[in-house]
Parts: C-alpha cells; structure tokens; sequence
C-alpha cells in the first residue's frame, strides 16, 4: 500500500467493478488457445469442433449450478449488458410483435445503465415504461410494484443486488406479484451471483443475467438464464449463426466460456465461507470510518451483499477524497458512470442531495482482500478526511 507500506501497488478495493482472474480460470482458459489444448469452434462437425462444443457444455453446467438452473436453460452472452438488453429489448419487441398487448414496463430508478438506457430505447419504440422510486434505505417496497403493474405490463426488471450500494432486493417477493400477473420478471444478478446463495427455481424469476469479471472470471462473457417455456417470449438481438439455439448468434469464444466455468465453480465451492469473511472484512471497514463525524451509510444496514460499502464523508468532495489516497484504488460509483462528474443518479435516488452524492466513495472487498489491507484503508481515509475537512473553507 503506497511507499510507506512497502508496496509497489494500492491495495484494490474496486471488487464491485471488476475482479481479478483467479489463476485456476486462467489456466482453465489457457487450455484452450494452442493447439495443443482444445482450441476447436464448437459449431465445427469435426472432431476438434466436437471436443471443444464438450467443453463449451461443460462450461455451461459449471455456470448453471452456481444458479440453480438447468445447463439447457443458460445462453451465452458477451456479458451482463448484453444479458439485460437480449431480456429487456427482447421481451419488449417479442411482445409487441405478438400484438397481444401494448408494451408496458417497469423498472427502478436506482437501476444499472444497462437496464435503464435500455427502457429509454424502448420509450423511443413507442413503449411507455414506470420508474419506481426505492426508500432511503435503497430498497424497493413489492406494494409499490403490485400498484404499479397494469394490464399491459409485460416485463418487470429490479437487480438482485445493487452495484453501487450493495443492498438485496426481495426477488422472491417481486416474482410472487409478478407470476399473479402472468408478467415476465427479469433479474440483473451480476453483482449478486457467486457472492450470495442464488437459486432461479426457488426464486420464480423468468430472466437472470450475470457475468464472470465480478466473480474472478474473464471479462467479456456472461450468461442469460431463461425460464423453461420462455424462450418464446425473447427475440433475439443478433442474427447469423443459429448458435445458442437461435437467440444468440456468432462464434463462441471457447476460452472464455472455459474461464467462466471455473470461475462459477470456484465460487460456489466457496461461497458460504467467503461470505462470512468479506461480511467482516466489511464490517470492520465501516465501523472504522464511522468514527470519524458526519459519516453515512448508504443503504440498508443489514439486507446487503457482503462485499460492498458505500459511504458519504460530509463536508469533503468525493473527487478529492480519491485522488489524496493514492495508496486505495476504490471508485465513486459505477465504472459504467465514471466519464461524468455528475453526482451519483443511485444516491439521488434514495434523496441524497447533490452535495452529498458527490462526497460518496464506494468500497468493495474482495476475495484477495486482507484484513491488514482493511486497517491500512481506515488509517488512510481517515487521515485524508481529517485533512481535507480542515483546508475546506
């Protein structure tokens, strides 16, 4: 952690964002490049092609378990962005195309870009789209959705866990009201699959999708997991190979797939256990900097995923908290948000006020995360705080 650690590298506490690939998925991806390994396309009719389509399903079944879904019932994405385009895109334009009903959606405000830009594509199409509003806490009430669904309403999207504050949305309680509807539920779970016990059957959701660079996999691939008998209802958004059973063309990339596997398996074996952990590695990072004056928390206290903690330090600009700890590399929010010096839209959402939006830092511990690298980060926040609040005019 900086010079005075003996580091050459900050300690890195920007899990939320992006994860390190475990060298156990780098190796299960390096096995599949040369041509000594299995570097086949899966849609090949030849045997290096049949070999590596084994592979590409063995892959498939790693990722489905770490959700509790069936292999046949996962398709391969690009990532979690292209999961919630192909769920929310495709749903909208199938059902239109149905002429069943006018298209009517519903998400929340405090959603990731990918879900939200979008409904704003789709307002554009000619759908009309309700944004809720969740509590202070981060936390959308499931009386606000039944009140919000009408007769018209085909798809309702809410993330499992939010990325920028971490709190868990009751997704049982949201299917529930949703399967009384007969209205597809579409889940982002990427920051909560392999951090929280998930499991699509239990929960009832229609549409899941995750990605393997937020559980120690590869960036670049992600899955979208559609309930039995809704394959019908998503159009697709790419056309021109037939691959993954015609709702997502092109090559795989086989590599990736092999590293998301692993990835997925890895964090299942060890989920429970991690878990623990990184909820006490978190803990002890926020009573840490709570003791420094106007301090807040952001989110719901306890219905929240382990590793995430996003904090406001009244009387301090968050751009200027960052870049006087050199030693930390953590973020003000999303990376998806990071070209723009507007406050947090999440933060506002739950009524911060601009001023406090942009005093806000998110911290998110990881599965390379020390409880040393926990205390050296409440000395350097704290210390920089301190200084920043007595220069402030």
């Amino acid at each position: 952690m900086g010079a005075a650690a003996g580091r050459s590298e900050p300690i890195y506490l920007d899990y939320a964002a992006t994860t390190p690939v475990d060298e156990r998925v780098a190796a299960a991806m390096a096995e599949c490049l040369t041509m000594r390994g299995t570097f086949g396309n899966p849609s090949s009719e030849h045997p290096y092609g049949y070999r590596a389509r084994q592979r590409a399903e063995q892959a498939r079944a790693q990722a489905a378990a770490l959700i509790g879904a069936a292999p046949e019932d996962l398709y391969w994405t690009s990532g979690a962005t292209e999961s919630n385009n192909l769920a929310i895109l495709g749903a909208a334009r199938a059902a239109r195309a149905a002429a069943t009903r006018p298209a009517h959606l519903i998400t929340v405000r405090s959603e990731h870009k990918s879900v939200l830009d979008p409904c704003h594509q789709l307002e554009r199409e000619g759908c009309t789209v309700t944004y809720l509003s969740p509590d202070e806490e981060g936390l959308l009430d499931p009386e606000a959705l039944r009140a919000a669904l009408r007769p018209e309403t085909v798809l309702v999207s809410i993330m499992h866990v939010n990325n920028e504050i971490g709190v868990v949305q009751d997704i049982a309680a949201m299917a529930e009201l949703c399967a009384q509807r007969e209205v597809l539920l579409h889940v982002d779970a990427a920051q909560g699959a392999g951090k929280l016990p998930l499991d699509v059957r239990e929960l009832g959701v229609d549409l899941l999708g995750f990605t393997a660079h937020k559980l120690y996999g590869p960036k670049g691939i992600g899955a979208l997991y559609v309930r039995p008998g809704r394959r019908a209802a998503l159009r697709p958004l790419l056309y021109g190979g037939g691959q993954e059973r015609g709702l997502r063309a092109g090559t795989l990339p086989l590599h990736q797939l092999a590293g998301f596997g692993q990835a997925c398996e890895l964090a299942r074996e060890a989920l429970g256990e991690e878990a623990a952990r990184l909820a006490g590695l978190r803990e002890r990072l926020w009573q840490g900097l709570a003791q420094l004056p106007a301090v807040l928390l952001n989110g719901h206290p306890t219905r929240r995923v382990p590793g995430i903690l996003n904090v406001c330090f009244g009387g301090v600009e968050g751009e200027s908290l960052m870049a006087a700890l050199p030693e930390l590399a953590l973020s003000r929010g999303s990376a998806c948000n990071s070209d723009t010096d507007e406050p947090s839209y999440v933060l506002r959402a739950l009524g911060r006020d601009s001023q406090l939006a942009q005093a806000a830092l998110r911290f998110s511990v990881g599965r390379f995360t020390s409880a040393a690298d926990v205390e050296l980060a409440i000395s350097a926040v704290r210390r920089e705080v301190r200084r920043l609040r007595g220069i402030a005019p």
